[in-house]
């Protein structure tokens, strides 16, 4: 408190800025309530099937909701990008000028995600003018844990969610070639050195043995025996993860994930500072890669933000397209997030990207879901699923005929089907309660207009509002 009141009464407005020295963004293209720290995408249209007294309320989103983690699901052009991404970015980039917050926001390079100059690391993965580099191994100086997260990045969307799959095998398998390679040349392999180890190559195989023996590593020497002795044996898993780092061991990538010290890579170790970083991925011609290092820093971002000593900072990861990123271990990574002052953003375009086995999981393990207009069918089913049902008041009016057993009934009867027309009746009125569901899959997939969404929130207390019809351009 001292140090504050000296840096107030010394700079007085201009005291505790952001390492950067920026005081404001480049250009705000939402609604900000900066004493909230609250930024509004829309307003609660005011349509029947949204409770009385939220309709015509504006909805604003902030790190109490986004702690909770949030996922948008659209087809292109409905406005995941510009009406939810962007608002949210430019929320999250002015609570760390203001020391409170720490975003990773990773994109397809072009995508409107705000100008480079509102952020402090800009990583264009593939782009030969880019300043900073991605740290492969997100930082850490343990082959074991290195392992786990490369081997979720490389083969986690083939893994089949059930133990002895081929992510804990390949983890073993990277390890088994990590640790002896970090021991004797104090790093951890590059791409293409990564590459030649999991083909089998001669060569750096034998000069890590002759390595280990000089230094007189005789447990990480019957880790490189294991690994050898594995190579002939069907089944072996170091084809595939070869196969899978030589997406990124390409002419396009060359300057990039280098360990020798001589580039300037962006490690998701440093998420402890207000640092605000976006990350170009690469699309035309390498889609395959660019889902592949999305996994990379997903899976870096959770494995960071859940053993960080401070987690007063919060701590937020955009994914703008998630497809091919949701695995059995992101999911489990996602639900950790809330715990460690974390959240996460991701977009989709449609649920199909997911595999069948983790759609719901991967709603249950989010707080806030938001369906756009221009769902299908089969998507909203599982919204629908999701959100469940409510009890509903259903009204059933029955009309009878009344039939009159006197002469005097007869004829009165008579004279009144000559005055309306109609014979006489009785209305009854049955009221009862029913289950129903509060959005069905055919009213996501046709009821929604363009420009809408509908939206689910859930606070990191506990707290919950229906699913709500809302307005993105209000």
């Amino acid at each position: 408190m001292a140090t504050f009141t000296g840096a107030v009464l010394g700079a007085g407005a201009g005291a505790c800025p952001h390492p950067s020295g920026d005081r404001d963004l480049p250009a705000r293209r939402a609604r900000h309530d900066l004493v909230t720290g609250q930024v509004r995408i829309g307003t609660a249209a005011d349509d029947a099937r949204n409770p009385y007294a939220y309709r015509g309320a504006g909805l604003a989103l902030g790190p109490d909701l986004l702690g909770t983690s949030l996922l948008a699901v659209g087809p292109a052009g409905s406005g995941k990008t510009g009406s939810v991404v962007r608002p949210l970015t430019e929320s999250l980039c002015l609570h760390a000028l203001a020391g409170r917050a720490a975003v990773v926001v990773v994109g397809a390079a072009g995508a409107d995600l705000g100008p480079a100059d509102a952020y402090d690391v800009v990583v264009r993965i593939g782009h030969p003018d880019s300043v900073y580099d991605l740290d492969l191994y997100g930082g850490t100086t343990d082959p074991d844990e290195a392992a786990v997260v490369l081997a979720e990045a490389l083969v986690g969307d083939l893994a089949d969610p059930h133990p002895g799959s081929d992510t804990r095998r390949s983890t073993t398998v990277l390890a088994q070639l990590l640790g002896p390679f970090r021991a004797v040349h104090g790093r951890f392999p590059g791409v293409p050195e990564l590459r030649q180890l999991l083909d089998g190559t001669p060569g750096p195989l034998a000069e890590l043995r002759q390595g280990l023996r000089a230094a007189g590593q005789e447990s990480l020497l019957r880790e490189l025996d294991a690994r050898e002795r594995q190579m002939g044996h069907p089944g072996d898993v170091g084809g595939v993860l070869a196969d899978r780092v030589a997406l990124l061991d390409r002419p396009a990538f060359a300057a990039f994930f280098d360990t020798s010290g001589q580039s300037r890579p962006f490690s998701l170790k440093s998420l402890d500072h207000p640092v605000r970083v976006r990350i170009d991925l690469p699309e035309r011609g390498h889609a395959d890669a660019s889902r592949m290092l999305a996994r990379l820093v997903l899976a870096q971002f959770t494995a960071s933000v859940s053993v960080r000593e401070d987690r007063s900072l919060f701590a937020c990861l955009v994914l703008d397209d998630a497809s091919g990123v949701v695995t059995p271990e992101a999911v489990r990574g996602v639900q950790r997030l809330r715990s460690a002052g974390a959240g996460a953003v991701l977009t989709l375009r449609t649920l199909d990207d997911v595999p069948r086995p983790l759609r719901g999981p991967l709603l249950g393990a989010i707080g806030c879901r938001m369906a756009l207009s221009g769902l299908t069918p089969w998507d909203g089913q599982d919204f629908a699923e999701v959100w469940g049902k409510e009890w509903t008041e259903a009204r059933d009016v029955t009309d009878r005929q009344i039939i009159a057993e006197t002469p005097a009934g007869k004829a009165a009867h008579m004279l009144r089907r000559v005055i309306t027309g109609k014979a006489p009746t009785a209305r009854a009125v049955t009221v009862r309660q029913v289950e129903r569901e509060r959005w069905s899959a055919s009213e996501l997939a046709h009821a929604v207009p363009a420009g809408h969404a509908v939206l689910s929130l859930t606070t990191v207390k506990g707290e919950h509002a229906p699913p709500l019809l809302v307005d993105l351009r209000g």
